[in-house]
C-alpha cells in the first residue's frame, strides 16, 4: 500500500487507517478487550449477587475494576514505558485470561471472586499504557487523529454491547458470561502477537532511574508543559460533567418515567444516549472535517458540550434528557481525539505511556466523583435542578479554560520542543529516524489559535 500521508487539510480516510495491518490488528484486541470487560463487569455482579444475597457486595464487585486506577494506575503504567509494548499487551490480555477463567471454579467464597477480579484488573492500567504509547509508532499525522477517534467511538460501542451481552448470558448463567470474556482476552492476545511488530522499549535500560521517580516524572510532564497542562485541564473538565446523566440515570428516569417508558425504559435511552452521541460525533468530526478546522472548533465544542446539557433545568421528558446527552457526547467526541492527537504531538516519546496512565486515571477519579457529588446534591434536590446548575458551572468553567488556552506560538514551541527531544534520542519505536517523523510533523502542524 502507498505510504502517501494526508495532506495538511485533508481528513484522513477509513481506508488509511484501516490499511494498516498493525492498526487493523491492535484495533480488534481492543474491541475484544473492551467487549470482554464489560461483560466481566455486569457477569460478576450477578455471580456475587447470587452467591451472597448482598447488594453492597454485588456494587463492590462493580466497583473493584476501578481501583488499580486509584490506588496505583500512573505507577502500573509507568511499568509499560520499560518494556517492549506488544509483549506488556500480551501478557496482560494473558493475566486477565487465566484470572477470569479462575473465577468460575466451584464453591469459591466471595472474597476470593473479588480477590481473583482485582487481580485480573491490575492488568488494564499497564495493557492499556502500552497500547496508548503504541498507537503514534503506527499512525502517523491525521491518521493518529482518526484512528484515535475510531478508538474512542468503538470503546463506547463496546461498552453498550458488553453489558447487554454480559447481562443477557449471565441471567442464564454467570459462568458462561466469564468464560466468553477469558476467551476474549485469549484472543486479543493473539491478534497482539501475530499482527503488532516488536519494537524496543520506549524507555531505555540506560534511561531508567527509579519506577517511583520515573511515575513522578509522568506527572511532571503532563502538569509542567503549559500545553500538555492546558490540554489535560480541558479533558479533565469535559470529564467533569459529560458522566452525570449516566450516574444519575436511575434516579433520573425515576422521577419522570411515563409518557410510554417505565423507569427500566427510561434509564437505559438515557444511559445510551451519551454512548450514542460519542459514537456519531467521533466519526463525523474525525472524518469530515479537515484537521485545521477539528483544531479551531476544539474551544466552542468545549463550551458546547456542558451548555447541551443546562437545559435540563427545565425538567424534560426522558427522551429529551437522552438528545442532549446525545448533544453534550457529540461535542465531547469532536473535542477529545483532536485533544489526544495534540497531546501526542507535544509529548516527548519516552513519557507516552505514563502520561497516558496519568490521564487516564485523572479521568476515572473526575468521573467517580463528579456522579458521587452530584449523588449527594440530587438527595437534596431534584435531578433536573443539580444536572443543570452543574452543567452552568461546567459552562463558566470551560470559558475560562477556553480563554486561557495557550497561543500558537506556544503550542509550536511545546510540539517543537518534542520534535528536537525525539530527535536526539535517536530512532523511533517503529523504527523510523526521528529526524525524518519530526519533519513530517513540522510539515503537519497546525496550531490552535
Amino acid at each position: 500500500m502507498s505510504d502517501q500521508r494526508p495532506g495538511p487539510d485533508r481528513p484522513a480516510t477509513f481506508r488509511e487507517v484501516f490499511g494498516r495491518v498493525e492498526f487493523r490488528a491492535v484495533f480488534a484486541a481492543s474491541v475484544l478487550s473492551w467487549i470482554g470487560d464489560y461483560v466481566a463487569k455486569a457477569a460478576v455482579t450477578v455471580l456475587v449477587y447470587q452467591e451472597s444475597q448482598s447488594v453492597a457486595l454485588s456494587a463492590a464487585a462493580f466497583a473493584v475494576s476501578y481501583l488499580p486506577w486509584l490506588v496505583g494506575g500512573p505507577l502500573l503504567a509507568a511499568l509499560a514505558e520499560r518494556h517492549r509494548h506488544r509483549q506488556v499487551m500480551v501478557t496482560c490480555d494473558v493475566i486477565r485470561m487465566v484470572l477470569t477463567a479462575l473465577i468460575v471454579l466451584p464453591d469459591l467464597p466471595v472474597w476470593a471472586i473479588l480477590a481473583l477480579l482485582f487481580a485480573a484488573t491490575l492488568a488494564n492500567p499497564p495493557g492499556q499504557a502500552a497500547r496508548s504509547a503504541l498507537l503514534p509508532a503506527i499512525l502517523t499525522g491525521d491518521r493518529l487523529v482518526l484512528g484515535l477517534s475510531l478508538n474512542a467511538s468503538a470503546s463506547q460501542a463496546a461498552q453498550v454491547v458488553g453489558y447487554l451481552a454480559g447481562a443477557a448470558v449471565a441471567v442464564f448463567s454467570p459462568t458462561a458470561a466469564l468464560l466468553l470474556n477469558a476467551a476474549t482476552f485469549g484472543l486479543s492476545a493473539l491478534l497482539v502477537r501475530l499482527g503488532v511488530r516488536d519494537r524496543e522499549p520506549t524507555l531505555s535500560e540506560a534511561h531508567r532511574t527509579h519506577l517511583l521517580r520515573e511515575t513522578a516524572e509522568g506527572f511532571r510532564i503532563v502538569f509542567g508543559n503549559p500545553v500538555l497542562r492546558a490540554i489535560s485541564l480541558l479533558v479533565f473538565s469535559a470529564m467533569l460533567f459529560s458522566i452525570v446523566p449516566e450516574g444519575l440515570a436511575a434516579a433520573w428516569a425515576a422521577e419522570r418515567s411515563g409518557n410510554g417508558l417505565d423507569s427500566g425504559a427510561a434509564q437505559a435511552v438515557i444511559m445510551a444516549a451519551n454512548p450514542v452521541g460519542f459514537i456519531v460525533g467521533g466519526l463525523l468530526v474525525g472524518r469530515l472535517v479537515s484537521p485545521a478546522g477539528r483544531l479551531s472548533l476544539m474551544r466552542p465544542l468545549a463550551v458546547l458540550a456542558p451548555l447541551a446539557l443546562v437545559p435540563a433545568l427545565l425538567n424534560p421528558p426522558p427522551v429529551v434528557v437522552a438528545l442532549l446527552a446525545a448533544a453534550c457526547g457529540f461535542a465531547v467526541a469532536g473535542l477529545i481525539p483532536t485533544a489526544n492527537g495534540l497531546f501526542v504531538r507535544a509529548l516527548p516519546n519516552g513519557y507516552r505511556a505514563r502520561a497516558f496512565g496519568v490521564m487516564a486515571t485523572g479521568i476515572q477519579v473526575i468521573q467517580g466523583g463528579a456522579v458521587l457529588v452530584t449523588g449527594l446534591l440530587a438527595d437534596r434536590f431534584s435531578v433536573p435542578t443539580v444536572v443543570g446548575v452543574w452543567s452552568a458551572a461546567g459552562v463558566l468553567l470551560m470559558l475560562c479554560t477556553a480563554l486561557r488556552w495557550p497561543n500558537r506560538a506556544t503550542v509550536d514551541a511545546a510540539v517543537a520542543a518534542a520534535d528536537l527531544t525525539n530527535v536526539a534520542t535517536g530512532p523511533q519505536p517503529d523504527g523510523s529516524p526521528a529526524a525524518a517523523r519530526a519533519g513530517e510533523r513540522s510539515g503537519h502542524r497546525h496550531a490552535v489559535t
